[in-house]
């Protein structure tokens, strides 16, 4: 899960451009928190290893990202953290998801057809788009050499299908539902409507669409 830590990173900097850094802030918190609950039910499935991958030093960040394993994304751009992040834990698994936790919204069943997906013994591929072009989630089974990674132009309105076809050679594909990221405030409600819509929210996702209400009512 692709976290930064609050006090040491500038947090969600779209969203505290209008609606202040405290609350960015805490809707990330909340919304890592969700995701993370997702991630956990998951893995006490048997689907997956849930781990942190924050943005900053581990030793600094340790302290606020508690109840999963904690690795660093370490330096450079997003392409090159998420390459760092994903061939760790494919030389340790037998591939590796990376979730944005822009995305509180995510089922466990979105993990469970992501996972049984890469264990094929054949390269797979898999992404959540969002509606905003970019991706909530990404998993392999196989590397990717870092220039796949690199020579996508992230945060733009066509990022997904950049991303896509530069790892096109990768394996087959699974494309999962598309999602809302959570990145300003013109993103609030699309969320909370997802939210809403969800079967079975789990108490921490209930909880951030409680806090969104509240904060909406304020």
């Amino acid at each position: 899960i692709f976290v930064k830590t609050p006090g040491h990173s500038p947090i969600k900097t779209r969203l505290a451009a209008t609606q202040g850094s405290a609350f960015a802030e805490a809707c990330h918190r909340r919304a890592s928190a969700a995701v993370a609950a997702v991630c956990s039910l998951a893995e006490a499935e048997g689907l997956l290893h849930a781990h942190w991958a924050v943005a900053e030093d581990v030793a600094a960040a340790r302290a606020q990202w508690t109840g999963l394993p904690v690795l660093g994304q370490g330096e450079g751009g997003l392409g090159e953290r998420m390459q760092r992040v994903h061939q760790g834990l494919a030389e340790r698994f037998h591939g590796g998801l990376l979730v944005g936790a822009d995305a509180p919204q995510i089922g466990v069943e979105h993990l469970r057809l992501a996972a049984g997906w890469l264990r094929a013994a054949e390269p797979r591929c898999v992404l959540g788009p969002a509606t905003d072009g970019g991706f909530w989630l990404f998993g392999a089974n196989r590397a990717a050499r870092r220039e796949l990674w690199t020579s996508v132009r992230y945060s733009a309105p066509d990022t997904a299908r950049q991303f896509q076809q530069s790892m096109q050679q990768l394996g087959a594909w699974l494309m999962l539902p598309t999602l809302t990221d959570l990145d300003q405030a013109e993103d609030l409600e699309p969320v909370a409507a997802e939210l809403r819509a969800l079967a079975h929210p789990l108490p921490e996702q209930r909880a951030l669409l409680d806090w969104m209400g509240q904060h909406e009512s304020a």
